[in-house]
């Protein structure tokens, strides 16, 4: 049982952000279900995708963008500083994570945490996740919980609410693929207020672009590298 807040709020400081490639499948209910959640908040895609994704995105509501060139974590930086808004929410555009715990983000942030994240992982693997990808993401999070000398539950999760100003505090390196763990566990390091709430994860719409093992190797080497947060 997943419990979020259901209080009618004004979310109009609040951008939902993600990044696409070739999701016509699921964009629309993406993009549909973060204004449902969040209504008066802004949704920004940055797109890569050589199919209908971003006019689908727009009929639906969302401002897009042409992806920068780079991949997807260059893609990332730029959508996460594409709005002007105090709060930045970010989610995958596969649909599996439920819009239903942006209100409880955003709480969270409005009321003093700088990252409130999700955690898709529990206490057992998740039916749409395989077991092996649970278990290098419990690996992942040992490791970061260490290099951050506190408890971090989901360092890969494509869910969480960023206060702006943060996001604007370091020099991010957006090399590789796993730039989503830099996003939680530079800031861990440096001290900043984190807290993550336990969600349902759900089958993707579309086929996945996970690459098992480059991924996974990729974080293995951000996860071991001396974690020593660039600021500007």
């Amino acid at each position: 049982m997943h419990d979020y807040v259901n209080t009618p709020s004004d979310y109009s400081d609040v951008a939902v952000v993600m990044i696409t490639r070739n999701e016509e499948g699921a964009i629309g209910k993406v993009v549909d279900d973060a204004f449902a959640a969040l209504p008066g908040c802004e949704v920004i895609v940055v797109d890569g995708s050589d199919d209908r994704t971003p006019t689908i995105a727009a009929d639906h509501g969302a401002r897009v963008i042409r992806e920068p060139s780079g991949g997807a974590a260059p893609a990332l930086l730029y959508a996460l500083r594409a709005s002007s808004r105090p709060l930045v929410a970010s989610v995958d555009a596969d649909d599996t994570y439920p819009a239903e715990a942006f209100p409880e983000l955003v709480r969270r942030v409005r009321e003093g945490d700088d990252i409130a994240g999700t955690n898709r992982l529990g206490l057992r693997p998740p039916k749409a996740m395989p077991v092996g990808n649970w278990i290098a993401n419990i690996t992942f999070n040992i490791i970061a919980s260490v290099h951050a000398h506190r408890v971090l539950r989901d360092v890969h999760s494509g869910q969480r609410c960023y206060r702006r100003e943060l996001l604007d505090h370091f020099d991010w390196d957006t090399t590789g693929r796993a730039f989503p763990v830099d996003l939680l566990l530079w800031p861990a390091v440096a001290g900043a207020k984190i807290s993550e709430i336990p969600i349902p994860y759900r089958d993707r719409i579309g086929e996945t672009t996970l690459r098992r093992w480059s991924d996974g190797t990729q974080t293995l080497r951000r996860l071991f590298r001396r974690v020593k947060p660039r600021v500007h």
